[in-house]
Order: C-alpha cells, then sequence, then structure tokens
C-alpha cells in the first residue's frame, strides 16, 4: 500500500512539473511575442515619423520661391537649415539637397560618345577624392547602359564599397541632359571645371549670391575665372531632382529615409521618384 501512495505521488509530483514546465514555456513565448510585437509598433512609429518628415520637406519644396523660379538657389526657403524638430520623445532632422549641384554620372552611362568637357570634369572630380581606378577614369567605355543605382559600379573590376562611399556625396543618377547648377553646387565640385584652387573655389561659394547667379555667362566672367577659358557648357541654374534625408531618433532606435523626388517642369508639382529606408541604427552610431 505504501509502495502505491508513493509511486502516485512520485506521478503528481511529474505531472506537476511537467505542468510547471508547460507554463513556464507558454510564459516565455508569451513575453517574446509581446516583444516581437512591441519592436514591430517601435519600428511602424519609426516610419510614420519618417514620412510625416517627408510630407513636410516636399511641402517646403512646393513653397512660393521655388515654384515661381526657373533658377534654385541656396537662398531659397527649402534650402534653409531647420533644426531638429521633436516628437513624442523622439527627434526628427530633416535636410533637403539639390541633385542638380552634383556630377551627373548618366551624361557618362549613354553608351555613345562623351564629350570631352564633361570627361576632364569626370577626371578631375575623382583626382579631388584620390581615386584611381582605370575603369572607373573610362567609366564611359565600360558598356554600362541603365544604371540607375551607384551600386551597381560594382560589376566593374576593383570597384569596391569604399571607391563608391567617395563617390556616392559626390555624384547623381540624373537625365543625361541635366546640367550642373551652379547655385548649388559645393566648392569640390566647382573645382571640377578646370584649374580652379580650392581657396578660389570656396571664395567663389562664399560670394555666391543669395539668390543664385542671374545667368551662367555672370558666374563664368566672376574675376576669380579670369584667364581659366572657363565655357558655359553643361552649366545651369536650376534643377528639378533633389533629396530629401530624414533622421528620425525614438528612445535607442535611429531609422534613416531617403527619398529622391522631382519637380515638373509644367506643374512644378513634386512627385517622389524613390524611397529607401536604412536600417535601424543602435543608439551612438553615426
Amino acid at each position: 500500500m505504501n509502495r502505491q501512495q508513493g509511486v502516485a505521488l512520485i506521478s503528481v509530483l511529474l505531472v506537476m512539473s511537467l505542468a510547471l514546465l508547460l507554463t513556464s514555456a507558454m510564459l516565455r513565448n508569451h513575453r517574446l511575442v509581446v516583444k516581437s510585437t512591441a519592436q514591430q509598433l517601435h519600428q511602424v512609429q519609426l516610419r510614420q515619423a519618417g514620412f510625416a518628415a517627408e510630407r513636410w520637406a516636399l511641402q517646403r519644396l512646393r513653397g512660393a520661391d521655388l515654384l515661381a523660379s526657373r533658377s534654385v538657389s541656396l537662398g531659397q526657403e527649402w534650402a534653409q537649415v531647420v533644426p531638429p524638430i521633436e516628437f513624442d520623445g523622439g527627434l526628427l532632422q530633416v535636410r533637403i539637397e539639390d541633385l542638380g549641384g552634383r556630377f551627373n554620372l548618366s551624361a557618362l552611362l549613354t553608351g555613345g560618345k562623351v564629350e570631352a568637357v564633361t570627361q576632364q570634369r569626370w577626371l578631375r572630380l575623382l583626382a579631388l577624392l584620390r581615386i584611381h581606378d582605370p575603369h572607373l577614369e573610362n567609366l564611359a567605355d565600360a558598356g554600362l547602359v541603365g544604371v540607375s543605382d551607384l551600386s551597381q559600379l560594382r560589376v566593374l573590376p576593383g570597384v569596391d564599397g569604399d571607391l563608391l562611399h567617395r563617390l556616392q556625396a559626390m555624384v547623381a543618377l540624373l537625365p543625361k541632359d541635366a546640367s550642373l547648377n551652379i547655385n548649388t553646387a559645393s566648392a569640390q565640385q566647382l573645382m571640377t571645371l578646370g584649374g580652379l584652387s580650392e581657396t578660389d573655389a570656396r571664395t567663389l561659394v562664399q560670394q555666391r549670391p543669395a539668390q543664385g547667379y542671374r545667368s551662367v555667362q555672370a558666374f563664368v566672367e566672376d574675376p576669380l575665372l579670369s584667364g581659366l577659358e572657363l565655357g558655359s557648357h553643361g552649366l545651369g541654374l536650376g534643377s528639378r531632382w533633389f533629396r530629401i534625408t530624414v533622421d528620425v531618433a525614438l528612445g535607442p532606435s535611429r531609422i534613416r529615409l531617403v527619398s529622391e523626388v522631382e519637380l515638373d517642369a509644367k506643374t512644378r508639382g513634386v512627385s517622389v521618384l524613390q524611397r529607401r529606408f536604412l536600417p535601424p541604427l543602435t543608439s551612438g552610431t553615426s
């Protein structure tokens, strides 16, 4: 009898242990589900904040001064630096850049003959970036047509992530006939025009009229460019392509939304051409 009672007690204990293990596993799974749901909701909140900031930036690009003018300059409202925006314990930073102020890489990827002026400017840009790669230097001969993203250049021998990283802030892929906007181009971009020193290029940028040059001719006749025999080929005063970069910080999480947009030449409406979310970054990562 005592033996039977002992077996029964052991059986009860085993059943209770199994029940406790099952309950513990259920609770652990429940916690994981709750945590996963919270993380998903957190990411949704980050993305929604990014989209809201993008809409705000698009509204700035619809500003009266830009829509009423055929020129694009850093003195217009869209280009003004905006302090970080606080929201529900988070922080938003929004930047708008004129892509017309960059070297247009599409001019080298037309599949036909590239004009000598464009090729020389490209070589100067590579030299400024300390890039010495024969495949990039002769990009027009690489047979790359229809490139829509800079990462596609990695098919070229020797072109790695480091080279692309150095190029990223200096080039854009725009329609092949897009000109370099001298009203928003950086000093480095101006140095690619030929024979211009870094000091003179920086002075040109500092002395550039707030509302931009009234004509390309006025730019090429600037005293700082005297003697350089700089032509107006490929230069312009306007642009229709912009990049909106939104950095969202909420608690320990970070996310970046990059949107490339275009102004319609006729209606002057703004449309998003491409939108990318970069992966969330850990706190303290830039």
